[in-house]
């Protein structure tokens, strides 16, 4: 399983500001390693956010966003105390989840 993420999301004035550090390597499948083969792609593929049921927020990720991505966004409709749930999905079928709960 990979690294925790972090989350942070903080409301004001109606709008929840989210800020993700998501833990990955993102291997392009394009680098070589010390004898020369090339090392797999490897990367997040999918990103999303949920926020009471709903989704606010979905990427699609490729082979050109760097090692350990920060994504930050806006969305409109949560409040203080809501839980903003982050999943990502990489290419090998591996999956995290984190929550935070927006202050």
């Amino acid at each position: 399983m990979a690294d925790p993420m972090r989350v942070r999301a903080a409301e004001n004035g109606g709008v929840v500001d989210v800020k993700i550090l998501m833990k990955h390597d993102m291997e392009t499948g394009q680098r070589k390693d010390a004898n020369g083969k090339t090392i797999p792609a490897w990367h997040i593929q999918n990103v999303t956010v949920v926020c009471n049921g709903k989704e606010v927020f979905q990427a699609q990720f490729g082979t050109a966003v760097s090692k350990d991505p920060f994504l930050n966004f806006k969305f409109k409709g949560g409040a203080k105390g809501d839980k903003v749930t982050v999943t990502w999905v990489d290419n090998r079928g591996d999956k995290r989840t984190d929550e935070a709960t927006i202050s």
